[in-house]
């Protein structure tokens, strides 16, 4: 070896140095394969998350009907808003008169539709909210997976 190595010590000295070297690095630096783990977990839990959406019984044809009709008013306020934009385009005289007419709409029933529509939308994502299932990361640990690879690299 150099002058490095008279310094240092021997090779044993130099692989201890470099191995020290790498955790004071980790510290700082994340390590890459551990991000990459920690987000094929993730992944996978929501995976099963999702899978698990399909888990539920068959529902009743009044349960698909009253699912359908709640999934409408989005799409329909989107393709209205849209359809507006058309319709101003294809007839400018006409469009010109309904917004007249909607001006003439007092304000506090603009404050009614806007707390109908914010209230429907809201109590939609609270429920969504409050239904879901925690994601975590850390989910499939301790479910009697075995990876043998991991455990020979754990043991190392």
């Amino acid at each position: 070896m150099g002058v490095i190595g008279k310094l240092i010590g021997g090779p044993g000295a130099v692989t201890a140095l470099g191995e020290a070297a790498k955790g004071v690095a980790e510290v700082f630096v994340p390590s890459s394969t551990r991000r990459m783990e920690l987000s094929a977990e993730a992944q996978m839990a929501a995976l099963r998350q999702l899978g698990e959406e399909y888990q539920h019984p068959a529902l009743s044809w009044f349960d698909r009907m009253v699912n359908g009709l709640n999934r409408l008013p989005r799409p329909c306020l989107a393709f209205g808003t849209l359809g507006l934009f058309a319709y101003a385009m294809v007839d400018p005289e006409a469009f010109a008169k309904r917004m007249v007419g909607l001006n003439a709409v007092p304000e506090p029933l603009w404050w009614l539709l806007g707390a109908i529509v914010a209230f429907y939308f809201g109590a939609r994502e609270t429920y969504y909210f409050r239904t879901r299932g925690v994601v975590s990361p850390f989910a499939g640990r301790g479910s009697g997976e075995e990876n043998a690879a991991l455990e020979d690299w754990r043991r190392e």
